[in-house]
């Protein structure tokens, strides 16, 4: 009887701890933030959209909220969009207490060809996003262009309400950002600077016209020491001076550009005293000089 006893105590001491820790292994929903949204391309292969999953995570957690987003969404969300286009890139967006800004991470960036991170951050607080992780991954690559749109449904499913004057302008920016890093060979992130800049100083100055515009962009230009046709130089102007007259604060839009500046400028002086990347230059050029002594011998 004493063994029972005894057995019996144990058991009972047993539950409540094992309760507990099953409780304690449950994921805590954010009652006042939501639960992640994650937004598919439409286009996805269920083979792909299980890829886009394991990448963004999503089966490690059953409290998100999952939508898609189509072509006919690019036509509500950008001017002249094709409701047609074949939705791929793919996005998980949490949203984050005020004051905490924007995190974006590429999670997989072999597939996301012509967008970075920094590009990301600078077209969404353009759009009107702020305060949220925002995941991107495609199964496959891609340019990286329709995770915007993504973005934008994404994050009115949360019960926000974005400007379609802004995401239109901010879809252009992320055009403009490929044009200047692909078709005229800025670095990328010396062109997420060069925007990041840019914009501070319309934020600070409150430029009156387009004239105003044109100068803080031949500034900047200068100081970063980038050259620009004129032609991708007319493209800048443009942008801007259409950034210029959105409805924005820009008292608190300069903070938050302020920390993106910051953001860039660190990832640049990383690149810039990185020892192995220069010695890999280096390299580069010592085995071209052989290579090319070997044509001759």
């Amino acid at each position: 009887m004493k063994k029972i006893l005894l057995s019996i105590l144990a058991l009972l001491l047993m539950f409540p701890l094992s309760a507990f820790a099953d409780g304690e292994n449950q994921e805590v929903i954010d009652e006042k933030l939501g639960v992640p949204i994650v937004v598919y391309g439409a286009n996805l292969t269920a083979e792909q959209k299980v890829s886009v999953q394991q990448a963004l995570k999503v089966s490690e957690s059953a409290t998100v909220e999952e939508i898609e987003v189509t072509g006919q969404d690019l036509a509500t969300y950008i001017k002249d969009g094709n409701p047609s286009a074949r939705m791929f890139s793919s996005a998980k967006i949490t949203r984050t207490e005020e004051g905490e800004g924007l995190v974006i991470s590429i999670v997989t960036p072999d597939n996301i060809t012509q967008v970075t991170n920094d590009m990301y951050a600078n077209a969404m607080l353009t759009a009107g996003i702020e305060n949220a992780t925002v995941e991107v991954a495609a199964p496959s690559p891609v340019t990286g262009h329709s995770a915007l749109v993504g973005i934008y449904k994404a994050y009115e499913a949360t019960g926000e309400q974005l400007d379609a004057e802004r995401t239109d302008v901010a879809n252009e920016e992320l055009s403009v950002a490929t044009i200047l890093s692909e078709e005229s060979g800025v670095d990328q992130e010396k062109v997420s600077e060069l925007l990041t800049e840019i914009k501070k100083q319309i934020a600070e100055q409150n430029p009156a016209s387009r004239e105003d515009v044109e100068q803080i962009v031949s500034d900047q230009l200068s100081r970063l020491q980038i050259e620009l046709s004129e032609q991708d130089r007319q493209l800048l102007i443009d942008l801007m001076d259409r950034i210029r007259q959105l409805d924005i604060d820009f008292s608190k839009w300069s903070t938050e550009l302020e920390d993106l500046s910051k953001t860039i400028e660190d990832k640049i002086g990383t690149i810039v005293n990185d020892e192995g990347f220069w010695e890999s230059v280096k390299q580069f050029f010592r085995d071209l000089a052989n290579t090319v002594r070997g044509w001759f011998n």
